[in-house]
């Protein structure tokens, strides 16, 4: 009776460490990521910024001069937008079915039509260099960040004019809006985060994001009000209402994207490195690296599909660095040809 006491006694403290550890497995992480496709997109040229629309599941890619469409359903490319110069960012105005594109070498925005996917016009703007390009569906306005005159370009989205500049502290890299009347945007040389008026176009506050250096992506969770801009190998968390840094963590090197999924609770930031860093918001003030996923080297820039959870990031393969010259002190490495790929990750379910 003694031994089988002690067997139960033994068995039941090893069902209760049992159930411990998953019960800590299932909350150190839901979900882990996995690249589930490889899309090959035509076109050896360089590309920024690309966003999807999660009605359509169309991919608008920044590539070399034109701006590509692709069908993240069929893998196929449903058409493309010529003479974008430079082309930087695509933002979607889903509410008028249009499009407007960042032409950062002739200082322009194309104004497009989404379902046709035909050019409605193109728009010079006030501003040289429109990099980082947003639009706010509480205004119905389109604010191009230029970034070498370290101002923002503001367009009503209804007639396509321009109505406003907006003057800038610094550089302005990406933006992002809460969609009721505040727009935020990191200013990469200054280290700052700037908080604008969409209505009244007017920068309302600016805060330091220290130890936070040279931020570049910026995304928001608009329930807990915290914002997450990237800068060099650091997430910096911010307070959206008080500009208080929460936290910062650890990511991956030459980040220049960051997407916030707010069904699953975690931002990610995109890595030139080669990997994605996901970080798991816990509650408004705790915050944790799940994991740095492998991606591919050159994969800095990111956009997420918040109905499926997909992520996608372009990249491609490379050669030879140049050497350094007095035209280009700071040369990039070739593009190896037919090698440009958008990378599907997809979250799986432990």
């Amino acid at each position: 009776m003694i031994k089988y006491d002690n067997i139960m006694k033994t068995l039941s403290i090893f069902m209760m460490a049992l159930l411990t550890c998953l019960f800590s497995y299932g909350q150190m992480g839901k979900t882990a990521y996995k690249i589930s496709n490889r899309f090959s997109v035509e076109g050896d040229g360089s590309w920024d910024y690309l966003t999807i629309d999660d009605s359509t599941h169309h991919l608008f890619i920044s590539h070399g001069n034109i701006v590509q469409v692709l069908d993240v359903k069929t893998g196929k490319v449903l058409g493309f937008i010529p003479d974008t110069k430079g082309v930087h960012g695509i933002a979607l105005a889903r509410d008028l079915d249009k499009g407007f594109i960042s032409n950062g070498r002739d200082t322009s925005v194309t104004v497009i039509d989404l379902k046709k996917l035909t050019i409605i016009e193109k728009v010079k703007v006030t501003g040289n260099n429109p990099d980082a390009i947003l639009y706010d569906i509480f205004t119905h306005r389109i604010f191009t960040f230029n970034g070498r005159s370290s101002n923002a370009t503001v367009l009503d989205a209804r007639t396509d004019k321009v109505i406003g500049t907006i003057p800038l502290e610094g550089k302005p890299e990406f933006a992002v809006s809460d969609g009721h009347g505040k727009v935020y945007v990191n200013i990469e040389d200054k280290s700052k985060l700037c908080l604008i008026d969409p209505q009244t176009m007017k920068v309302e506050q600016s805060w330091p994001l220290a130890p936070g250096d040279g931020p570049s992506g910026l995304a928001l969770d608009d329930k807990t009000h915290r914002l997450f801009s990237v800068c060099d190998k650091l997430m910096v968390v911010v307070d959206a209402l008080t500009g208080k840094v929460i936290t910062t963590l650890p990511i991956g090197d030459r980040v220049d994207g960051v997407a916030f999924d707010p069904g699953e609770k975690c931002a990610y930031s995109s890595n030139g490195d080669g990997t994605m860093t996901v970080v798991q918001e816990e509650n408004e003030n705790t915050f944790k690296v799940l994991e740095n996923v492998k991606t591919q080297k050159g994969a800095r820039t990111i956009t997420l599909d918040k109905s499926t959870h997909k992520i996608y990031l372009p990249t491609a393969e490379f050669g030879e660095t140049p050497l350094a010259t007095k035209e280009n002190p700071h040369p990039r490495p070739s593009i190896k040809p037919g090698s440009f790929v958008i990378l599907e990750l997809v979250p799986v379910k432990y």
